[in-house]
Formats: structure tokens, sequence, C-alpha cells
């Protein structure tokens, strides 16, 4: 199988989801998308030649194209997320897209969502600037006795976590705090638990449920969510996601299914954004680019922006292909949002004194690959 992974370089945002759907629409025989880290907290816009746009959450960025999707046991699934998508998809004309699900992924529920949003509330200035769609809560929770997976979940294993576990939670992470009325009118509503488990039930029988990496492809795109300057193990603590955003899942994952050469693709605009609370060295106060897709929401606030250093973006590159090991992986570096800037010129002068240019067009996705330097 060929291998390529695409991880954000920064903060996420960065157009991951354009470059996964230029590397499936290149591919020369079946292709997997594989999902590696994160949730349905990502947000992967494809714009097909035709306009058709949509959003991705947790189909891959090739499912326009017709590749499959593996959610692995890395990414969170969201069975009310998944629903709404797979409805979005059927008015695209894509009415059974090919989903393999690993046995262990973790599935959220409604009530991870509704701690997660509630605490971000109380927090009010203190947030973390989380997108509210209770990952983390759901990874939290995976570690004690009221774990659900694709493997294990029933109905009672939800109804044990809104009555069980849900409060004290919330109580565990902000105190004895006031919780709205809405939290309460929410936690004990019997038609968002009916709901759920309705979307769960068709989540469950609409998924191909797996206990192996799917075989059968010859080209996989891993497709990362978030950013290097996100990962858990960040020194940016607490803004930042609960998940490993580099190569790290990526190169457990090859090794299952047996691939021993990759081509990670690492994105970044050719200005840098950040959704959220958190640190953002070189952001510029009133500077805007237009994104449909990163809207202001009651939990992140607005897209912030900043020019993108190249020296740091090298660094992270170098910082994250220092752990791959004995594996052969070829590094590149995507730079999208070229026809956003007045100067795309200036950037890739800056960007030459780190990584050849020209080494490859994306044409009418108006962003170039460049191959990075070995010292990387």
């Amino acid at each position: 199988m060929r291998a390529t992974a695409v991880i954000g370089a920064n903060y996420g945002d960065e157009g991951k989801g354009l470059i996964c759907d230029y590397l499936v629409s290149k591919a020369e025989g079946p292709t997997l998308v594989v999902r590696f880290n994160g949730g349905a907290q990502a947000g992967h816009t494809v714009l097909t030649p035709t306009g058709q746009r949509h959003v991705f959450h947790h189909f891959g960025s090739g499912t326009l194209l017709g590749a499959a999707t593996y959610l692995s046991r890395f990414f969170v699934a969201n069975p009310m997320v998944w629903k709404t998508e797979k409805d979005e998809l059927a008015q695209l004309g894509v009415y059974a897209p090919k989903v393999y699900v690993a046995l262990d992924t973790p599935i959220t529920t409604p009530y991870d969502m509704l701690v997660n949003q509630e605490a971000e509330r109380i927090r009010g200035g203190e947030r973390h600037g989380s997108c509210g769609l209770g990952i983390h809560e759901t990874l939290e929770r995976n570690t004690t006795d009221f774990a659900t997976t694709v493997r294990t979940i029933t109905r009672g294993d939800v109804e044990r976590i809104r009555g069980d576990w849900a409060l004290k939670r919330l109580i565990q992470l902000v105190g004895n705090r006031p919780f709205s009325e809405a939290f309460y009118s929410r936690l004990f509503s019997n038609s968002l638990l009916e709901h759920y488990l309705g979307d769960l039930e068709a989540f469950l029988g609409s998924v191909n449920c797996r206990g192996a990496f799917p075989r059968g492809f010859e080209d996989v795109v891993f497709e990362g969510a978030q950013g290097l300057l996100l990962d858990e193990d960040h020194p940016n603590f607490p803004y930042v996601t609960h998940s490993k955003t580099g190569l790290h899942n990526v190169l457990i994952l090859c090794r299952e299914a047996g691939i021993s050469e990759l081509d990670a693709v690492y994105v970044t605009r050719a200005y840098v954004t950040r959704h959220g609370a958190g640190p953002f060295p070189t952001e510029v106060p009133g500077m805007l680019y237009a994104d449909l897709t990163n809207v202001r929401n009651e939990f992140q606030g607005g897209l912030r922006f900043g020019t993108l250093d190249p020296y740091e973006l090298l660094h992270n590159v170098s910082t994250d292909l220092s752990t791959r090991g004995s594996m052969n992986v070829v590094a590149r570096i995507a730079l999208t949002c070229l026809d956003q800037i007045r100067d795309p010129g200036e950037v890739e002068e800056n960007l030459s004194g780190i990584v050849p240019i020209g080494l490859r067009a994306y044409g009418p996705t108006r962003a170039h690959i460049y191959q990075a330097k070995e010292q990387a």
C-alpha cells in the first residue's frame, strides 16, 4: 500500500481536507482515508470543481471521490454528529459511503458534550478553548468503569453515564459553582436520550466494525485533525487537544497494516490561524481573512490570525519527524490559501531558505507542496 499522512503544522485549520481530497484524486487504485486522531471537532472543508462544498467531521475528506473511511481506535466517534453528516452527504448524492470502524474506538455520549459545554461556560474568561463536543470528556471517562466503545456500548451504559457520571464529573471540573437550568434540563431530558440512542443504532448499523486494519486498498491517506501545536504533550497545556496530532498514531497504524514507507505532508496556510484560547506568538490584531468554515462560536470565539514564521514551521516539522524511528518517512510541506494573500511570491521567498521551492503544484486548489530539507 502507498501511504501518505496529512498533518497540520500549526494550530489546526491549515487546509488538511483540501490536501486529502487532492491526494485521493491522484490515487491510482482503491483508496482508504484513515482518521488517526481527534473526532467530530474537526472541520475539513472540500470544494469540488462543480461547486459542491462539504465540511467533513467523521467521514474522510476523500468521500466525495469514492474513497472509503476508517475510523481508527485513536478517533472519537460521535453518533449524533455522524448521523447529521451522513444526511448532509446524501443531499450531495453520496448515499452509502463505505465506513470501517475499529472495535475499540471510543464513543461520545451527549452527556460528555453537556459536561464539556457547561464547564466552559462556567470558566468564563479562563476557558480552555474547547469546541464543546466532549472529546476530552469522552477520553477521560473511558479511563474509568464508565467506558464506552464500539465493541461494548449499550443502552444501560448510556443511562449510567447520565445518572451516575455526568453531574459528579462536572463538580470535579468546576466545583460547586452554580450550574445553569439549561444544563439540568438537557441532562434529564428523555427525548435527548432517545434521540441519541436512535443515532447510535443508526451508526452501529451502517459501519463495518473491524478488529484489524482494513485490507484491499492500494492507497492509504492518513487524515490528521488539529495541528502539531495542539498536541496533548505540547507545553501549551491546557490549551491543547486530547490527542496525538503528529506521526505517533500514524506509525502505530502503519506497523499494524504492514506499511514500511510513508510520505508525511505537513500543511500550513500562507499565514497562521488559531481558533480558541491559548498562546499565539505571531498573532496580528486586526488581521482578517475570509473563512466560511471557522465561524465565531460560543465556545471558541472567532478565528485569530497571524504571520507565518518559516523557521518555527520547520522546527514543528523537525520535532515531529524526530519520532519516526526506523520508519522511512519522506517529509513535504504543503502551503495553502495562496490565493488569499497579496503577494504569494513573498511567502515563497521566505520559505526558500528552508525548503526547495516548486516540487509540485496543486493546480486548482491553489496550494503548493514542497520537499522538506533532509535535515528535517
